[in-house]
């Protein structure tokens, strides 16, 4: 029994045994058999060739040929592996250099030495494969490669690589796109602060010269008051004469301390006057120019028998710092601050408002323009002048203009969005805002025909009082006059034809020539003004032609007009 059960185990290990050995032998037929077959299809593709050769054209191409070649690597020449890559290198430039002189020719560069070089390269790289030294013993079909001569040519190719390399790094911010936005937009951004900066300067230069006075303008202000002290009694003041309160004449008023500028408005309105001994001028002047004012018009009377009244702020007793806010607000020692303490930060802080800092805004001479029913009480209508204007026709007719019963006969200055009430007041203010249209057209000061009747009956002065008392701290608007006029007379302006008044003499260039000839009143508005020597040259002649220059005085000071 022993026996027996030994003999049933052997059987059954050796059946197990066998199982393995041929699972075994099986694994080893089927890897002999792949292995055959791999060696085979090896075979295959290594010994067979292209029906063409690659060197028959130029350089290489790349793809299926270089893979092919790749393979062929393994059993032909290294030297043939090497000529390929320095192929594949130089066809790479190739392509670039093309690139970069077809975006030149794009540019329209033809004729930039960049472009040339770029085509010399590009032909030099091309003509390297057709040298007959090269052809021969690099690029036929059959035959070894000679290594001296690889060498040569390898040298060559990558010399001229290099020279591509750094003709397109030189290159490359002009043909970059990305390098040139940015370049353009740094260029831009340092033209930006150069222009803040000119315009911060130009700024400061305007208010220099518009605070300023000439030296001329000072030398005829002295002569002619040292002229009304060594001969006092050719001076003497005479009774107001009766045609300054006849309302049945033309009166104008000018509020100014400029004897020079003053003696040409007067002068040019007569000239072009029909009738001028039915012209009124009322002058008003500070207490310094008020002699100097007087002394003038003795000397110079004005001609065609036109009338002059000279007066000085102060001879109106009614305007003081109790009734007149703006004298009131001069007063307060903030104010004084603003405008008489010239700090650095004031000038680079608000470069657009900075023009209102000249104390001329605030000055009362300014602000007269406000109590005019007051100060001619018998006068129904009258004409405002500013001292920078030239007249050139006739004015009489603005006296026949039906005002429709407003109180102020003007010339709007609103095109398109520009010069709109939104410009000169603070909407951002809830008063401003629910009283006014943002959107409404703005006027010019400087020629107005106002009806006094009228001005009294809607109480504009009070309007006047109400609102700048209200501007004290000014958040409503920024100083000067033409804020509050725009509010005074919201609803009570009547707009003139263009042609009575153009603007623009003083900063602006580009008047048209067209308008000027055809206006009725030329405005010299802005710093540039025609006194100075900072004034437009094509414009000049415009106001120079009515200065006196028979008066003796304006010949010693030295005007140069």
């Amino acid at each position: 029994m022993a026996v027996a059960i030994r003999g049933g185990r052997v059987g059954g290990g050796g059946g197990l045994g066998m199982g393995l050995r041929g699972f075994f032998s099986y694994r080893i037929f089927v890897s002999a058999m792949f292995s055959l077959l791999f060696l085979a299809t090896l075979s295959v593709i290594l010994t067979t060739h292209p029906s063409t050769s690659h060197h028959d054209s130029g350089l290489p191409s790349v793809g299926n040929a270089y893979v092919q070649r790749t393979f062929l690597a393994l059993k032909s020449d290294p030297l043939k592996t090497r000529l390929d890559l320095i192929h594949k290198q130089a066809n790479d430039h190739i392509a670039l250099v093309n690139a970069y002189a077809a975006y030149a020719r794009k540019l329209k560069l033809d004729i930039s030495r960049q472009l040339k070089m770029f085509d010399d390269l590009a032909r030099n790289f091309s003509d390297l494969s057709v040298k007959p030294t090269y052809k021969a013993s690099l690029f036929e079909p059959e035959g070894a490669v000679d290594e001296d001569v690889l060498r040569q040519f390898e040298k060559e190719v990558k010399d001229k690589v290099k020279f591509a390399r750094l003709l397109i790094g030189e290159s490359k911010e002009s043909y970059d796109n990305q390098l040139k936005i940015q370049k353009l937009k740094d260029t831009i951004f340092a033209v930006n602060e150069l222009l803040v900066k000119a315009k911060k300067n130009g700024a400061l230069a305007s208010l220099i010269s518009a605070k300023s006075v000439p030296k001329s303008l000072h030398c005829l202000a002295m002569r002619l008051v040292e002229e009304r002290i060594s001969h006092p009694e050719k001076y003497q003041d005479e009774e107001p004469s009766p045609e300054f309160e006849d309302p049945t004449l033309y009166h104008y008023a000018i509020f100014s301390d400029n004897v020079i500028a003053v003696s040409v408005v007067v002068r040019s309105v007569v000239k072009n006057a029909q009738e001028p001994w039915r012209h009124v001028f009322h002058v008003v002047t500070d207490r310094m120019n008020v002699a100097a004012m007087k002394v003038w018009f003795k000397m110079r009377p004005v001609e065609g028998g036109a009338h002059v009244e000279v007066k000085a702020i102060e001879d109106y007793t009614f305007l003081n710092s109790s009734y007149v806010p703006v004298l009131r607000q001069l007063e307060s020692l903030r104010m004084q601050k603003f405008y008489f303490e010239n700090r650095a930060e004031y000038v680079t802080k608000d470069v657009n408002h900075m023009k209102f800092r000249n104390p001329k805004y605030l000055s009362m001479l300014n602000h007269l323009r406000f109590y005019l029913p007051e100060m001619y009480p018998k006068l129904h209508k009258i004409l405002f002048l500013d001292d920078d204007v030239v007249v050139q026709k006739d004015l009489t007719g603005l006296w026949n203009i039906d005002l429709d019963g407003k109180v102020n006969g003007a010339v709007e200055t609103c095109f398109g969005s520009f010069r709109r009430y939104a410009q000169y007041l603070n909407f951002s203010h809830p008063l401003i805002r629910e009283r006014f249209n943002p959107k409404a057209c703005a006027w010019a000061y400087g020629m107005n025909i106002f009806d006094l009747d009228a001005w009294r009956r809607e109480k504009c002065t009070e309007q006047y009082h109400y609102w700048q008392n209200l501007n004290e701290d000014r958040t409503m608007w920024k100083l000067g006059t033409l804020p509050p006029g725009l509010i005074t007379f919201y609803s009570s302006t009547k707009s003139l034809d263009k042609s009575w008044h153009v603007l623009g003499l003083g900063y602006n260039p580009s008047v048209s020539m067209d308008d000027i000839n055809k206006a009725a009143v030329i405005h010299y508005n802005g710093n540039m003004k025609p006194w100075l020597d900072i004034a437009l040259n094509q414009y000049k002649n415009l106001w120079t032609k009515y200065v006196d220059n028979d008066m003796e005085f304006v010949q010693v000071c030295n005007f140069g007009f």
